[in-house]
């Protein structure tokens, strides 16, 4: 029996009405005026500072610090003394391990804030985790390095004014 018996036949009216659609679920393009790309590009741009309005990377990095129970966290202004960054955060953690899951927790963090890190050093060791945020440096420290290195004595403006005064 031939397979054209099985089908039934349309009239000329119905053949009309019957649309093949290949692309089954996609959404109809709507009609109206199609935006610039200018527009486009504008609304992007808007999205972007959108995000860094809301949320600055350094209420995210204290943010992300407290939320793993960093201690001594200590933020500098070091914009008076090195163009490489404007504040340098300083943390430390109880162990290795607590070190690391801070300085991760700390990524993360800004990752979803829109802020992307340039570096991150010392995620093996876990003594010292240095992330680089362009703008802000953080240091996630175990107490004995940072005693050892004394960053806070090295980079604090106030405390360098207070010894050219004495």
């Amino acid at each position: 029996m031939p397979i054209s018996k099985n089908i039934p036949q349309l009239k000329s009216k119905d053949r009309k009405k019957v649309v093949v659609n290949p692309q089954a679920g996609s959404k109809p393009k709507t009609a109206g005026k199609p935006k610039s790309k200018a527009a486009n590009k504008l609304k992007a741009t808007d999205n972007r500072k959108g995000i860094h309005a809301k949320t600055s990377l350094k209420s995210v990095v204290i943010d992300a610090l407290a939320d793993m129970k960093a201690l001594e966290v200590k933020v500098l202004d070091v914009r008076g003394l090195t163009d490489i960054t404007d504040f340098m955060v300083i943390a430390s953690g109880t162990s290795d391990r607590h070190v690391r899951s801070v300085a991760q927790r700390v990524v993360e963090k800004t990752k979803q804030a829109g802020f992307r890190p340039h570096g991150v050093e010392g995620q093996q060791d876990g003594d010292w985790v240095l992330i680089d945020l362009h703008e802000l440096i953080v240091h996630v420290m175990l107490p004995r390095v940072r005693e050892f290195y004394g960053l806070e004595k090295l980079w604090d403006m106030t405390a360098t004014k207070r010894a050219a005064r004495a």
